[in-house]
Order: C-alpha cells, then sequence, then structure tokens
C-alpha cells in the first residue's frame, strides 16, 4: 500500500516548527540550527518541483482535511504550474537573507531567526494554498514577523515608525480581501472557500465586480500600484537589506491577483481590462521616472521594482496564457534580480555603512566582485536580453501590444527609461573617485557571500540563455488559467 507523503504541509511548517525549537538551543547555535532548517526547506521545495508534472492534473499534490467545519472552512493545499516555481525560489532567496545577517545580529539572535522561519513559513503558506480562508491567514501571518524584524533590527533611527506605518496598512488592506471573499462564499448555494471548485462556477456578474474591486482594493497595497506605494521607499532605507529583499523579490502581491483575484471574476476582469492596464502602464512609467530622482541605491532598486511590476499586471490585463505567463516569469526573475540585487547592497552597507551614491565612488576598484554581481543583477532588472527577465518581458510587451498597443508602447518608453536611470546611479556610486575611508578599507565579498552570488548569476544568465524548461513548466498552467476565464 502506497503512503501519500505530505510534502506541503512539510514544507510549509518545517520552518515554524524549526523556529520553535530554536528557543531550546543555546543562542550561539541558533544560526545554525536556522541554516540547517532552510537547506533542508530548500530540499523540500525540489522535491516538490520534482514530483509535479506539468501535463498532469492543473492542481497537484493535494493535501485536504476539514477545519472549521461548521463553515466548511478545509485545510486545502495545491500546487499548479504558476505556483510550483515560487517555493524553490522562497527558499534560495531567504538563504541569502541569512548569508546576509549572518555576522550582523548580535541581539537576541533566536528571536530574530525564529521571526526569519515565521516569515518563510507563512509565505510559503501564500503559494500552496487553496482554501481561501487559510489562504487569508497566512496572508496576514506575513505581518506579525516583518514588524519584529524591521522595528528592532532596522537600520535607520524610524525604523519602528517605518514598522508600524507598514503594518497598519497592510492590516488596513486585509479588510478588503477579507470581505471580499465573506461575500464571495456566502452568495454561493452552498457555503464554500474551496479556491478550484469556486474558479469552476463564477458567481453572477454584479458578485465579481464587487469581489474584484475589493480584491484589488486589498493586494494594490503589496503589489504596490500607485499612489498606493508609498511605504516602499521608506521600508526600502529602514529595513535591513535581508528583509527589503524578501519583500521585494517574492512578489505575493501579483500573485494573489492571478490566483485570487482574477480566476474568481473573470468576467467582471475582462470587463475591466483598462483598469489593470492603466494601473500597470501607471506604476511602470511612474518607477521608471522615480529612479531618476533618486540618490540612494536601495530607494533607486525599489523604484525599479515598481516599474517592472507594473509591466507584469499590464501584462495579465491581456488575459492571455502569454500575458500570465510572462507576469508569473517575471515575478520568479525577481527572486533573482532584485532579491540578488538587494542582498548585494545590504553587502555594500555592511562595508560602507551607506549606500548613497553621494557617499560612495571606486567601489568597482575595490569591490569588483561586488560591483560585477550588482550590474549582472540590476541588468536583469531591466530586462536585458540574455538574462532571466528577457523572457518574461519579451511575452509581457508582445501580449500587451497585442491588447492595449498604446499602453504596450508606453511601456516599452518607460523600460528605456529605467535601464537608463539604473545606468546613471551605477555608474555614479561605482565608479570615479571614492568618497570616503570606508570604501577604501573595504573587503570583498566573503566566500560564503560570494557563493550567494554565484547561484544568482548562475540562475540570471541559465534562464535568460536557457529559458525552455523553465517555460515548459509554465506553459500548460497559463493555457488552463486563460481558458479558466472564456468559459
Amino acid at each position: 500500500m502506497s503512503v501519500h507523503v505530505p510534502l506541503l504541509s512539510l514544507l510549509i511548517f518545517s520552518p515554524l516548527l524549526a523556529a520553535a525549537l530554536l528557543h531550546l538551543l543555546p543562542a550561539r547555535a541558533a544560526r545554525w540550527a536556522t541554516a540547517l532548517s532552510m537547506w533542508l526547506t530548500l530540499v523540500l521545495a525540489c522535491a516538490v518541483l520534482v514530483a509535479y508534472v506539468p501535463a498532469g492534473p492543473r492542481f497537484q499534490l493535494i493535501e485536504r482535511a476539514p477545519w472549521i467545519a461548521s463553515l466548511n472552512v478545509q485545510y486545502l493545499l495545491g500546487i499548479d504550474g504558476l505556483s510550483v516555481l515560487f517555493p524553490a525560489a522562497t527558499a534560495f532567496l531567504f538563504l541569502g537573507a541569512l548569508v546576509a545577517a549572518w555576522n550582523s545580529v548580535q541581539e537576541a539572535p533566536r528571536f530574530y531567526y525564529g521571526m526569519l522561519l515565521a516569515l518563510q513559513s507563512a509565505t510559503l503558506g501564500i503559494f500552496c494554498a487553496l482554501d481561501l480562508v487559510l489562504f487569508f491567514v497566512f496572508w496576514e501571518a506575513t505581518l506579525v514577523p516583518v514588524f519584529f524584524l524591521l522595528g528592532r533590527w532596522g537600520v535607520t533611527a524610524s525604523t519602528g515608525r517605518v514598522a508600524a506605518r507598514y503594518v497598519l496598512l497592510m492590516l488596513a488592506s486585509g479588510v478588503p480581501i477579507l470581505l471580499g471573499i465573506v461575500w464571495l462564499a456566502a452568495v454561493q448555494p452552498a457555503l464554500t472557500f474551496d479556491l478550484p471548485a469556486l474558479s469552476a462556477s463564477p458567481p453572477g456578474l454584479a458578485t465579481q465586480y464587487a469581489f474584484l474591486l475589493l480584491c484589488l482594493l486589498g493586494f494594490a497595497f503589496k503589489v504596490p500600484l500607485v499612489p498606493l506605494h508609498t511605504w516602499l521607499p521608506q521600508f526600502a532605507l529602514a529595513a535591513p537589506g535581508s528583509l527589503t529583499a524578501l519583500l521585494l523579490g517574492l512578489k505575493v502581491g501579483v500573485f494573489g491577483l492571478v490566483r485570487v483575484a482574477i480566476p474568481l471574476a473573470p468576467d467582471a476582469a475582462q470587463s475591466l481590462h483598462w483598469l489593470f492596464a492603466g494601473f500597470g502602464t501607471l506604476a511602470l512609467l511612474y518607477g521608471a521616472v522615480g529612479i531618476l530622482a533618486q540618490s540612494n541605491l536601495r530607494v533607486g532598486l525599489a523604484y525599479a521594482s515598481i516599474s517592472h511590476v507594473g509591466l507584469a499586471v499590464l501584462g495579465l490585463a491581456s488575459f492571455s496564457a502569454q500575458g500570465v505567463q510572462g507576469s508569473i516569469s517575471l515575478l520568479l526573475s525577481f527572486s533573482l534580480a532584485s532579491g540578488g540585487g538587494f542582498l548585494l547592497l545590504e553587502f555594500l552597507r555592511q562595508r560602507t555603512g551607506t549606500t548613497d551614491i553621494h557617499a560612495l565612488g571606486g567601489v568597482a576598484k575595490r569591490m569588483p566582485l561586488l560591483a560585477t554581481g550588482f550590474l549582472i543583477c540590476g541588468l536583469a532588472g531591466v530586462g536585458m536580453p540574455g538574462t532571466s527577465s528577457f523572457p518574461g518581458e519579451f511575452m509581457l510587451i508582445l501580449a500587451a501590444l497585442q491588447s492595449h498597443t498604446g499602453a504596450g508602447m508606453a511601456a516599452l518608453f518607460g523600460l528605456s527609461i529605467a535601464a537608463g536611470a539604473f545606468l546613471a546611479l551605477y555608474r555614479q556610486a561605482f565608479f570615479g573617485p571614492p568618497s570616503r575611508r570606508a570604501v577604501l578599507e573595504a573587503e570583498d565579498l566573503l566566500p560564503r557571500e560570494w557563493a550567494v552570488l554565484l547561484i544568482v548569476i548562475a540562475g540570471i544568465v541559465g534562464i535568460g540563455l536557457w529559458p525552455g524548461p523553465w517555460v515548459d513548466i509554465l506553459a500548460p498552467a497559463a493555457e488552463r488559467w486563460a481558458a479558466g476565464l472564456s468559459r
């Protein structure tokens, strides 16, 4: 008799178990125990990827059990081709974040690493949950560890205020999401929060409009879409680089649109295509122009993230297989490009005490490995051919030009501005005469740091030159997603 191994449950809850066990260990052992747990999570994420069959059923590795029986809320997990790559990306990025904070956590290390593991557990749950209530629980559960990681280990004097503002904004954004979930479930013939079942039989158009607009408002904060992005520049400055890499490298807001908002309100989404295209184009252009006004590398990279996530939303407005495939491809590339870029900026901040371009200069001569790595991550971020972002951006541009020609042309213009702005920031910060003694005395990447960099570069270049395996996994799921909207 075969035994079903609950791979997804092991994947999600092993970091949480490790976080609880940290308090039984000596403080000096917490870092190594966390590293062991994160390696185990990476192995489990790879096992999930190996177990997934692209040509098989849409949702696989299903785990189902009653949770709140009186409300028909279930413990329901599963993955499809649009989500199966995210656990591996999450596991790798958390390992990189651990390396970035390897020697910088002196105060309460068990609490710090416990919060980091709890955040990893909740993030993995977002990508695997197929019950709307369970999805919302994981969504909200990310706020507690982020609050403590930012508020206690931030790098500026205003970290407490920034942490409180971020959590309050995200709690407020969760209200419309929860209201939309309850509303959608309540109008069903039988109360249910089962996402696959709900997507198979969408409600009436009026309910779809209400649900979609509520979810769009809630997810827009996390994406973030302009004008709900105002928390991001302050967050990028105040948060430790490892935390910024996690929040901007893993775009759960756009994933929420793909997984929840659009499939459960397909008719309303397609009739409001102009809204998605408009918000996407606005974010793309605003973020690109915003980079030009920045003097800090972390804030500049945050605005670049706004610009490129705008392209992902614009591509979704085509509601085509090509559009969603390009969006997911770009989100996955963010894990390498944006995530790797913020990790490298954290290495730079730890060595020089700043990421302000006016206080740098000469970094490329003193730290060539760090400078080269950041250049590659930046070029991947702007979609240079041969990097991991190019396949996704190419598909998104094609989808946008076919469905919203004017917005597609504006996207090309915005991407050109973003590329030029990034190169201008890079030149000022990494070349020219050094303006601080800290730059002259800084050492280049340590072995554990360049090991992370090598993996990031291998992923960026490998996927950029040979995107076939990635595309083969995404393509069947993207076609099913688009077919589900046109029933």
